[in-house]
């Protein structure tokens, strides 16, 4: 067959012994490789319907590890010789390109004894080369030929050339295209090739500058790019004499174009080139190309900035400061020229948009000294012009411009971060401006950019802020409680407020919240004596205070064991005090047991523990449940209560103790899991029972709550299920018949009933309270997989079909996909399972989808209500991949006149329409109607949910939405004179895209 005188016959044999040699080339001899190489090289003289079998054969022998030496050069002289590579189909030349990749790979040194012979063969076989595959791999050659250092001798123009003449790359993927190349893929690798090697320069320099001035922004941007790229290789000697035409192009951009894309590029050239001409090494007799450089962007951008009403002022300011950015020298020769001026400028120009445009300006330049750090003192212009700066600085903090002020508040937290900068009596200065604006100044703007320039600078300066502000602060807090009788207007509640947030914003190192927080909880014990509404509000917000000090304090070990130590049993003991007192002083205290105040205190006990040590929260727990459980007060601060603290005890006189179980849910389910709860079981015991028989709806939902977290984490085993077992046992009886049914399932989904029964009827009581479980141990058990989890949500779906509880099991589920605000949370360490939500779907939809088919029609709106609630909760590409099965029954939803149903279901479509255009598109008909009818509800976020989908169905395709577009917009045409604003503004956006 190989010795056949038809070629065709020939060419077969070839292959077939092609294909033999690329399975089994790893099991080749010596002898028998140098006997294949030979015939092989023969055989690319045969006829060229050959070649390609031949090709194939080679390529399998390249792969060859006993390949002897010398035979890689010969093969590749061979095909450089014999084949007209550009002539062969694209499969074959990429043949001859993995067969010298695979020769690059394995015999370099053979291969670079060819020398520039190498070079030129490739240049010869590459030259013409079209299609997009292999040009991939043509380019990592040219890329390893140049970086390995190949000898390129005097092919260097001609290598540049045939690669050269690709750029910009205009390639556009066919649709549908298997092989995934993308436009961008050429271009990254073309650019490596262009900017891996300084010889290119005098040939690509010129290119460059030439492709600037293209009418094409992606041929722009890529010349740009590719710029950048070479200023990483090229030194002074390749820039030098392309310096001024390079300028004169980037100036031209910066100055004329309206692209954000092409300014970013232009910018990051110019920087390139001042970074590259910054490491030239300079000898005595050269000249600093740098500094001339520089010179001339100073000489045709410096003008510009005294006039900060012109639109070439911030341009100029731009390009000034991207060529300063690029080192020191090239920062210090810049700034030496720039600031100065702008200092000047400051002073001539009294309008407050001029300066804020000219502080701006300095700004920018002010931020480039933080790359570098401390302020040298012998070049730095910045030290000689530390007092004008200041000066200005601290006079935009005066301005009645608010937005002057921001600036200046902005370059004040940078002169702050330069090290050595600012002076003591700057210091003091700033943070007497920092305290006047933050409490003082109208606009809320200012007072919080005030406040948050505060929290930067403060862990730079501690000991100025815990020694200067925090004082201040303390001063005004208590100068504000002895003027509350004749001052109680909104002013002086604003003034209380802005000093908390500030306390708070400060509170960022150790040493100042050691300072700060003995200072709020002083504040604290006074604002919470009084029964009125305001005392209330106001111990709400020193808790919020004191929950952004606990967030902050968190990833430092010691800040947040003292924060803890001191702020945890300061509120433990004030909320006891508060409750035992409650009987005999009931005016004392009240605030501090309303459901406000307790709500507000849950997430600083639960922020101050979840980031505590195993070891340390051990130590904690063993004071905190002994208080609950056995009334052990000796811990407390001030322990010196009028009774005992027995919040699990029966008697109505403890109705004030036993809410306190809620600070007791926020300590313990905010533990890591490896830490162990002292007497764990019987407090899961005396939670089940207080959610059970007490007749108050918070202690109940909160006694519930501490039950689930506690569950959640319970490690598996033959306790858990018999508290499981026993919470079963509790629960079910209250589900049954009776008077309370509504206010049981009520409860049981975390929502306040209201219960007739008294508080001397606890067996009356019982049915409403034992319903408070299920919800909670359900939740709990579904996020950790729980067995029991599916047996609860089951009896959950069951109550769907009662016509009496069925709308409010349906917001059950509501519950059970949402995240937990307060336990059943990450940040508390709960066991929360990945992907929970799409197991709850996969496993349940089913039966809800089946229940409201068979459902009566009384209660198929139930059915409908459980539904949406779960779709709205999932993530949607898990819900995109079901719409087809579920969005007859979301269409459905829509008509439903549940309110809440028609705002989860709409929550849930507007996302679909842009994600699932096409299957929604089936559908337009009976979407438009609904939407236009519904943006007429009465309610008025269901309006704002319909009108929001209206705009989003103009994302579906073009030619679906043309038969509707004259009714939607004349539909549309009635919410623009709606009473409310929010409707108004979402009617036009929607209108408008119509």
């Amino acid at each position: 067959c190989l010795e056949n005188t038809d070629p065709r016959t020939r060419g077969r044999g070839i292959q077939l012994l092609s294909q033999v040699l690329l399975q089994c080339n790893s099991l080749l001899q010596e002898k028998e490789v140098l006997h294949l190489v030979l015939f092989y090289e023969n055989r690319l003289q045969d006829h060229h319907l050959v070649i390609p079998s031949v090709l194939q054969g080679l390529r399998a022998l390249s792969m060859c590890e006993v390949l002897s030496p010398g035979l890689a050069v010969s093969v590749l002289k061979a095909i450089f010789q014999e084949v007209h590579v550009q002539s062969l189909m694209q499969l074959d030349r990429h043949t001859v390109y993995s067969i010298i990749t695979n020769f690059m790979g394995t015999r370099e040194e053979e291969l670079k004894g060819l020398g520039a012979d190498f070079t030129f063969g490739f240049i010869q076989v590459m030259d013409g080369e079209k299609d997009p595959r292999n040009l991939l791999v043509a380019f990592q050659i040219v890329h390893d030929l140049i970086t390995k250092n190949y000898a390129l001798g005097p092919f260097v123009e001609e290598l540049f050339e045939v690669t050269s003449c690709y750029f910009p790359i205009d390639f556009t993927p066919p649709p549908n295209d298997p092989h995934g190349i993308q436009r961008e893929d050429l271009i990254l690798s073309l650019r490596a090739v262009l900017a891996s090697t300084p010889q290119f320069a005098e040939f690509l320099l010129p290119l460059l500058i030439e492709k600037m001035d293209s009418d094409l922004q992606s041929a722009k941007l890529d010349s740009l790019q590719t710029l950048t790229a070479c200023c990483a290789i090229y030194g002074q000697k390749e820039l030098q004499e392309f310096l001024p035409s390079l300028w004169s192009s980037l100036r031209r951009e910066v100055f004329q174009t309206a692209s954000e894309k092409v300014e970013a590029e232009c910018l990051a050239a110019l920087h390139g080139l001042s970074a590259c001409l910054s490491r030239s090494v300079l000898s005595s007799d050269t000249e600093d190309l740098l500094d001339s450089f520089l010179g001339s962007i100073l000489q045709d951008c410096r003008h510009h900035l005294c006039e900060p009403d012109m639109k070439l002022v911030w341009p100029s300011a731009k390009l000034l400061q991207a060529a300063a950015g690029a080192s020191l020298r090239a920062y210090h020769r810049v700034t030496r020229s720039v600031l100065p001026l702008l200092l000047e400028q400051y002073t001539k120009h009294p309008q407050s948009s001029q300066r804020r445009t000219i502080l701006e300006m300095l700004l920018g330049f002010l931020e480039l000294q933080q790359k570098w750090g401390h302020v040298e003192e012998d070049e730095s212009t910045l030290l000689s012009l530390q007092a004008p700066i200041c000066s200005v600085v601290f006079s935009a903090l005066t301005d009645p411009s608010v937005q002057l002020q921001l600036v200046g508040i902005r370059a004040l937290i940078v002169l702050g971060s330069l090290q050595g900068f600012l002076s003591p009596s700057d210091l003091e200065l700033v943070v007497d401006h920092l305290i006047r604006l933050a409490l003082h100044e109208e606009d809320s703007q200012s007072s919080e950019a005030a406040m948050e320039a505060a929290g930067s600078l403060a862990p730079i300066y501690p000991k100025v802020f815990s020694g200067r502000m925090v004082p201040r602060l303390e001063e005004e807090l208590q100068s504000g409680r002895a003027e509350r009788e004749e001052e109680s207007s909104r002013d002086h509640c604003s003034l209380q407020q802005r000093c908390l947030q500030a306390l708070a914003a400060v509170s960022i190192h150790t040493s100042i919240v050691r300072e700060t927080v003995p200072v709020l909880l002083q504040h604290l014990r006074k604002v919470q004596k009084g029964s009125k509404a305001r005392n209330a509000q106001d111990v709400v917000s020193v808790c919020q205070s004191l929950h952004r000090v606990a967030l902050q304090c968190q990833q430092d070990a010691e800040g947040c064991w003292y924060y803890h130590q001191t702020v945890v049993p300061c509120l433990l003991a004030m909320a006891v005090q508060a409750a035992t007192q409650e009987s005999t002083h009931p005016p004392l205290g009240k605030a501090l047991l309303e459901e406000e105040v307790l709500a507000a205190m849950v997430p600083v006990i639960s922020a101050a523990t979840t980031h505590l040590s195993p070891e340390l929260a051990a130590q904690s727990i063993s004071h905190v449940v002994p208080l609950f459980l056995d009334g052990e007060v000796s811990f407390l601060p001030q322990n010196s209560f009028p009774c005992s603290f027995q919040p699990f005890e029966d008697g109505e006189c403890l109705e004030a103790q036993r809410r306190l179980v809620v600070l007791l849910m926020a300590f313990v389910c905010s533990l890591p899991r490896n830490v162990a709860i002292p007497q764990q079981e019987r407090l899961l015991r005396e939670l089940l029972a207080l959610s059970c028989s007490c007749n108050c709806p918070f202690t109940a939902t909160t006694a519930a709550k501490c039950f689930a977290g506690l569950v959640n984490k319970h490690p598996a085993g033959q306790q858990l299920d018999e508290i499981l077992q026993l919470a079963v046992n509790r629960m079910e009886p209250g589900l049954a018949e009776g008077p309370r049914r509504t206010q049981a399932l009520t409860l049981l989904l975390w929502v306040r009933p209201a219960l007739d029964a008294g508080r001397g009827e606890r067996q009356g009581g019982r049915p409403g309270a034992d319903s408070a479980l299920p919800a909670q141990v359900t939740k709990a058990l579904v996020l950790r997989y729980h067995p029991l989890s599916s047996r609860l949500t089951d009896k959950l779906l069951g109550l769907l079909g009662d016509v009496e509880l069925g709308p409010a099991a349906a917001d059950g589920f509501s519950l059970l996909m949402a995240e937990s605000p307060d336990v059943l949370h990450k940040d508390c360490h709960a066991d929360v399972r990945i992907m929970f939500r799409q197991r709850f779907f996969t496993d349940n939809v089913p039966k809800l989808v089946q229940g409201f088919h068979g459902a009566g029609p009384d209660v198929k709106a139930n059915y409908l209500k459980g539904l949406s609630h779960v779709l709205n909760h999932l993530p949607k590409p898990v819900l995109v991949t079901e719409l087809p099965t579920l969005l007859s029954l979301l269409l459905e939803a829509l008509s439903c006149s549940d309110r809440v149903v028609q705002l989860s279901t709409l929550s849930c479509l507007q996302p679909l329409l842009l994600e699932a255009p096409q299957i929604m598109s089936l559908h337009v008909d009976t979407l438009v109607t609904k939407f236009l009818s519904l943006a007429s509800s009465p309610t008025m976020a269901v309006r704002i949910a319909a009108l929001r989908c209206a705009h989003a169905l103009t994302s579906l395709p073009t030619t679906v939405l043309l038969p509707y577009k004259a009714r939607v917009i004349r539909a549309l045409a009635k919410p623009l004179d709606d009473k409310k604003r929010l409707v108004r503004k979402e009617a036009v956006a929607a209108r408008g895209e119509w």
